[in-house]
């Protein structure tokens, strides 16, 4: 073949540099097990046994409620033909592993109390967090969120870091994993490079390896949306974060309150929050950070059926707005959240799960032979794949049920 051009030697060199340049910025999507809640709980109000009450309320409730299918997918809106199989694995899930993810909260939800007060919280939570740890009934994730940069709480919580982790030491000599901060309301990618500042500090102090303590920031401020020049604020909290920041959760609370919404369209499935999650998925897409919606402020106020299905109803369907937004994961505030976050969850999962298998079986069978008659694309597997995964990961589907072999290098 005749070619016109001699050498285009320079021009694959630079674009190799951009390549490279690209793969620094977007890594890919996070690997491992993402959860599917964060449930948040009061520092002073927080046991090593509190996981396992939370499980015990919610299957009461669960088998008070909906003891039986019928009831049961009447009450979150499940097809009736996987309602038993859906209510079966929730049930099993609340006796087990009720919850995924747990954050002590000395912010929003502890509030503000004399250094005194706090610090005394601080050592009841070390011994509580020493006892699970040393039992094995410490959440495969778990961590503190403490009080904002943004509104003057910035010693304190460089205080109850610093006061949580020393004890912490003291107490198992090592940090258990799965430990995560959450650095909330952030208004600016200034305050996230000081508390990686104060990060590396910390880990000097302790004599832990640099880079170990991770965060993930809650996205409920307006500015973080759009900063104060103008520009989207996410990527430059991201960049000022220095690799540290795991995750980004939506707050809709203090999102829709600064948005000027009146407080009845304070709401997780508000347009406004749809808006936010958009721009949130954009600026993290392919950097390996991972996403989490906010919360329902909507619990029973009584045992009575009428209250508790009506929170059921309203969390559940929230539940299912979020995945079908593409975040897998958010806030549950209350025991009563359980069962209508694990009912939405794997009626989410499990529901056509058999197509989706068969479509996963039949690309790998048709990529053996060459890829001819493939209908789906290889992004669209391998989004097949990973529903699958995040089936398995949270209890919804037997790992046995999953395609063998993994997915070509070309998906």
């Amino acid at each position: 073949m005749n070619l016109s051009v001699s050498s285009i030697d320079d021009l694959s060199a630079r674009v190799s540099a951009v390549r490279d340049e690209h793969r620094l910025h977007f890594p890919g999507a996070a690997t491992g097990r993402q959860p599917v809640h964060t449930v948040y709980i009061p520092a002073d109000r927080f046991a090593h046994s509190t996981p396992a009450e939370y499980g015990a309320e919610a299957l009461r409730l669960l088998n008070t409620h909906t003891p039986g299918a019928g009831s049961f997918g009447g009450a979150f809106g499940i097809d009736p033909e996987i309602a038993g199989l859906v209510r079966e694995r929730v049930a099993a899930k609340l006796a087990h592993e009720p919850v995924e993810d747990v954050r002590i909260d000395f912010e929003d939800g502890y509030g503000t109390r004399p250094d005194a007060e706090e610090d005394a919280h601080i050592g009841q939570v070390v011994e509580e967090i020493g006892t699970a740890y040393q039992a094995k009934t410490l959440p495969h994730y778990w961590g503190l969120r403490v009080k904002s940069f943004a509104d003057g709480g910035h010693e304190r919580a460089m205080r109850t870091l610093d006061g949580f982790l020393t004890a912490l030491r003291d107490r198992l000599g090592r940090l258990p994993g799965g430990f995560t901060i959450t650095f909330p309301k952030v208004v600016m990618a200034e305050h996230v490079a000081l508390f990686v500042e104060y990060l590396d500090r910390l880990e000097t102090s302790l004599g832990l390896p640099a880079g170990i303590l991770r965060f993930e920031v809650q996205v409920e401020t307006a500015e973080a949306i759009i900063d104060h020049e103008g520009r989207t604020g996410l990527r430059a909290i991201a960049g000022a974060a220095g690799g540290r920041m795991t995750a980004a959760h939506f707050g809709v609370f203090d999102y829709t309150a600064a948005c000027g919404l009146p407080p009845e369209e304070q709401r997780l499935d508000h347009p406004a929050c749809d808006f936010a999650r958009h721009v949130m998925q954009v600026a993290f897409a392919g950097t390996g950070i991972r996403l989490s919606d906010g919360s329902s402020n909507v619990i029973p106020r009584n045992d009575g059926p009428d209250e508790v299905n009506e929170a059921w109803a309203v969390h559940a369907a929230q539940v299912r707005h979020s995945l079908r937004h593409g975040f897998y994961q958010g806030w549950d505030l209350h025991p009563a959240h359980l069962p209508s976050r694990y009912a939405a969850v794997y009626a989410f999962h499990l529901s056509g799960v058999d197509d989706v298998i068969g479509r996963v079986r039949a690309w790998q069978e048709r990529a053996a032979v060459g890829g001819h008659g493939v209908v789906d694309e290889p992004a669209t597997v391998r989004a097949l794949v990973d529903r699958l995964r995040r089936a398995v990961d949270c209890g919804a589907l037997d790992e046995s049920a999953l395609p063998e072999g993994t997915l070509p290098e070309s998906a």
